[in-house]
């Protein structure tokens, strides 16, 4: 029954993510956005909405070891699983000229956290601080990001249509977020595996799932504008967003081990996109294939 329960959270998380980003995204496009700053943030925005939801009740029931597993190691996924993947299904154009802001936030946001992680706890001040970091990163990008209608090309979608779409996934995410967090404890408990790795990588990719499937499509559908932005835009609510709110909430111990052998690794994922997007300005295919060689890398170890 718990395998059940995990694989029916996993299910609620993708399609809860699909239908949230889908009418979020239709709304978007009232407010006259451009596909990157949609991207970067109401698409990041939803697809982080499962990492919230899973950090918030995890913190919540005294697993803070998930709460931050699962940060750090949906930023790790998405780098390397997500745009690896998205890159060898089709090569992805970075705009670093656009995107540089942007980068620059999700660089600030990774050494952050880090610096608040070296003393064992986030706390509800550093916490502040994080939402904070939101507060402008969401300001700057809606402020320089209008567009001329005719120049937002997503889909034509009722706007009551949307509204439901993005309302109803929201509570299904909900749902499988809780289903999620209880079978991935059990789970966990029965293998002698700690809580910290299974929020590193079984959680973590649980709910990277709607970034998964956005960025995939968005690369099929040749919109790299589209998924470039929702895994830079993810990777900024992940910490300014989800551990901002989580550590408001209520203070959140961290195991010396994040600071130690996890940032690392989000803080290398982090520099390496951005020196790719200067460099070479995209992911070639073979660059995807890289990526996603590391990702396989980073689980072996994990486990």
């Amino acid at each position: 029954m718990t395998y059940l329960l995990f694989v029916v959270g996993l299910v609620a998380l993708f399609f809860g993510g699909e239908y949230l980003v889908r009418g979020a995204s239709a709304v978007a496009r009232h407010f006259r956005l451009s596909p990157m700053v949609i991207g970067l943030t109401i698409v990041g925005f939803g697809t982080s909405a499962p990492e919230l939801l899973v950090s918030v009740q995890a913190a919540l029931a005294g697993q803070p070891a998930i709460a931050i597993g699962n940060v750090l190691g949906s930023n790790i996924a998405n780098i390397l699983l997500i745009l690896g993947t998205s890159a060898t299904i089709a090569a992805l154009l970075i705009p670093a000229r656009q995107l540089w802001r942007d980068l620059a936030f999700m660089l600030v946001a990774t050494g952050a956290i880090w610096v608040m992680l070296l003393d064992g706890t986030v706390t509800r001040i550093e916490g502040g601080i994080l939402f904070t970091g939101l507060v402008v990163f969401l300001a700057t990008a809606f402020l320089t990001g209008k567009v001329e209608e005719e120049e937002v090309t997503l889909g034509d979608i009722p706007q009551w249509k949307a509204w439901a779409m993005t309302f109803g996934g929201l509570v299904v995410l909900v749902i499988g977020a809780r289903l999620l967090v209880d079978s991935a404890t059990e789970i966990a408990r029965a293998f002698n595996v700690s809580e910290a790795v299974i929020g590193l990588t079984v959680v973590a990719i649980g709910t990277s799932l709607p970034e998964l499937a956005t960025s995939v499509i968005a690369a099929i559908r040749k919109q790299t504008e589209i998924a470039v932005g929702n895994v830079v835009g993810s990777n900024i609510f992940n910490i300014f967003s989800i551990l901002g709110i989580t550590a408001l909430i209520t203070p959140i111990p961290a195991d010396p081990r994040f600071a130690t052998i996890d940032m690392p690794w989000v803080a290398g994922t982090a520099v390496g996109l951005t020196i790719l997007a200067f460099v070479l300005g995209g992911l070639p295919r073979i660059a995807g294939l890289m990526l996603l060689a590391a990702y396989g890398g980073y689980v072996f170890l994990m486990g």
